[in-house]
């Protein structure tokens, strides 16, 4: 038996580190609170610290919010997903009981030192706070409660179709905007190769967004990506090279 159990975990190791098959795990349940923003359909959560720009032709909808400072990890939170639920025995005059949302982390809430961290400052640190479009709020909230206690666990991104790169910037400078990640969902490393050039790092500039500092007009370009639970996927040559600034490129690689 202890033969068995040594083949059996030694098969599941290397199918994590050779070919990327161990699936992020769910975390456990922390506390938090919610609020909403945004409007009824969402228009007020366009854009945000973490560079998706329009929600909805990137595929996140309504399904976002923004995190606050505790959470939000200068960026490095941007695409993680999290499972929402109303802490119905904290609060059920507000709380819709046995309801759940997921959202992706799209937006940044920041902290309003003006007002104390229990009366107006929900997004001060070390508060835990999810500011979340309307929609998905009220699919555990009462409109009219404005702000209710949440249990929050980080879960898996489930995302359509593969990871997106858009390329933005100017000559020596691509700023690579990196969408639709599942998994992890958040991003630890990326590095760029050019049909020219070597492996380079890039760093992350704000949000979702990475950069590289080298001419690679005219070059199709490749993309290692690692995420923040250690996998990493290659997506060669997924630019071509008649590329210009402001496209962006779909992918059929997913994590």
């Amino acid at each position: 038996m202890a033969k068995v159990m040594f083949v059996l975990v030694s098969f599941l190791v290397l199918c994590c580190f050779t070919i990327n098959t161990c699936a992020f795990s769910p975390s456990g349940w922390t506390n938090a609170h919610a609020t909403f923003y945004g409007g009824s359909e969402a228009s007020g959560t366009m854009g945000g610290a973490c560079g998706y720009g329009d929600l909805f032709s990137t595929g996140y909808g309504t399904s976002t919010a923004a995190l606050s400072t505790a959470l939000f990890n200068n960026g490095a939170s941007c695409g993680e997903c999290y499972k929402i639920i109303c802490d119905y025995q904290a609060d059920p005059k507000w709380c819709l009981k046995g309801t759940s949302v997921t959202i992706t982390a799209t937006n940044f809430c920041p902290p309003n030192f003006a007002l104390p961290n229990n009366n107006g400052g929900w997004c001060n640190p070390p508060l835990k706070h999810f500011d979340m479009a309307q929609p998905a709020w009220e699919k555990i909230g009462i409109y009219k409660g404005g702000i209710v206690p949440v249990l929050f666990q980080r879960v898996p991104c489930a995302k359509k179709g593969g990871v997106r790169f858009t390329v933005n910037g100017r000559d020596y400078f691509e700023l690579v905007l990196i969408s639709n990640v599942g998994g992890a969902g958040s991003i630890q490393s990326v590095s760029i190769k050019g049909s020219k050039t070597g492996w380079m790092t890039m760093s992350r500039n704000w949000g979702a967004n990475w950069q590289s500092n080298a001419y690679l007009n005219g070059q199709s370009l490749s993309f290692r990506v690692t995420t923040t639970d250690g996998v990493t996927k290659l997506f060669r040559d997924v630019v071509p090279p008649n590329w210009a600034f402001g496209q962006a490129f779909p992918t059929s690689v997913q994590f």
